[in-house]
C-alpha cells in the first residue's frame, strides 16, 4: 500500500520547467523564437505559466535550457520581475523531458515538472495536494482527447490472401476514439530520481516504465478543464482564438 505523505504548509515550493527542446512541430515560427516564448496575445506562454506557478506558491522554479537558451534567460532574468526565483540547468545536448532532472541539484521534496508550453487552468496547488495524499512517486496530470481518423474505418472478416476479397461486416466513418493522455505536469518525489541515468537521454516515459518495474507507485490526476498542448499547430491556433476570452481567466 502506498505510503501517505503529509500535507504541510510551505512558503515556497519548487518547480522545474522543461524548455529545451526545438519545438520542431511549431517550424518556421520555432526558427527564431523558442517554443515557450511563443505569443499568447501579448505574452509568451512562458510568461503565462510562470505567473501562474508563483500564484499557487510554485516560486523556487528552474528552467531547463538548450535550444536559443539566451533568449530566455534575457527576458526572465532571475525570475525577480515575476516574483519568483528562476535558475537554468542548460544542456549541453538533449537530455529529453527527464534527463535535466538528474543534472539539478536540491530536488530534495515534493516537485514539480512540466513543459514550458502548457496553457491550462489546472489548479497546481490541487495536483500537488492529491499527489502527497495518495504516496505517489510520480502522478502525472491527464486529460482525455478525442482521436478522429481521418479515414474510413472497415471491419472485416478473415484475413484472405492477396487479391481475394473478405466480407465487410461493418463500417464507420471517420470514427473517434477517447485516450487518457499526459498533459505534461508531472507531480515527483525525491525518489524518483535514483531511476534517472545521469547525463543521459531520458524522457518521462521511460521514467515511468522504470518505476512501474521497480513496482513504485505512479499515479494519474484527471482533469478535464481547459488544457492545450501548444506545441501542436492546431493547439496553438485554437490558443490564439481564445486569447481575450480565456487568458485573462488563466493569470493570476
Amino acid at each position: 500500500m502506498a505510503q501517505r505523505i503529509p500535507v504541510t504548509a510551505q512558503t515556497s515550493k519548487r518547480g522545474v520547467i522543461l524548455a529545451g527542446g526545438k519545438g520542431t512541430r511549431l517550424a518556421p515560427y520555432t526558427t527564431v523564437l523558442p517554443k515557450p516564448l511563443m505569443p499568447i496575445g501579448d505574452r509568451a506562454i512562458l510568461d503565462v505559466v510562470v505567473r501562474q506557478l508563483a500564484a499557487y506558491g510554485f516560486t523556487d522554479l528552474v528552467v531547463a535550457v538548450g535550444y536559443l537558451a539566451h533568449l530566455i534567460k534575457a527576458v526572465f532574468g532571475d525570475g525577480s520581475a515575476h516574483g519568483v526565483s528562476i535558475a537554468y540547468c542548460e544542456e549541453g545536448e538533449p537530455l529529453g523531458t527527464a534527463g535535466p532532472l538528474s543534472q539539478i541539484s536540491d530536488l530534495d521534496d515534493t516537485f514539480l515538472v512540466m513543459n514550458g508550453d502548457v496553457l491550462t487552468s489546472l489548479d497546481y496547488s490541487r495536483l500537488y495536494a492529491a499527489h502527497r495524499e495518495a504516496g505517489n512517486v510520480l502522478t502525472i496530470a491527464t486529460h482525455e482527447r478525442v482521436v478522429r481518423s481521418e479515414y474510413g474505418v472497415l471491419h472485416v472478416d478473415g484475413d484472405g490472401p492477396a487479391d481475394d476479397t473478405c466480407r465487410v461486416t461493418g463500417y464507420e466513418e471517420k470514427p473517434e476514439t477517447p485516450y487518457t493522455v499526459s498533459m505534461g505536469v508531472y507531480m515527483l518525489e525525491p525518489a524518483a530520481l535514483e531511476h534517472i541515468p545521469s547525463g543521459e537521454r531520458f524522457d518521462i516515459p521511460d521514467l515511468v516504465h522504470a518505476l512501474l518495474a521497480a513496482g513504485q507507485p505512479v499515479g494519474a490526476y484527471p482533469f478535464d478543464g481547459y488544457w492545450l498542448d501548444i506545441g501542436r499547430h492546431d493547439d496553438y491556433e485554437q490558443a490564439l482564438e481564445d486569447y481575450e476570452e480565456i487568458l485573462p481567466r488563466l493569470l493570476p
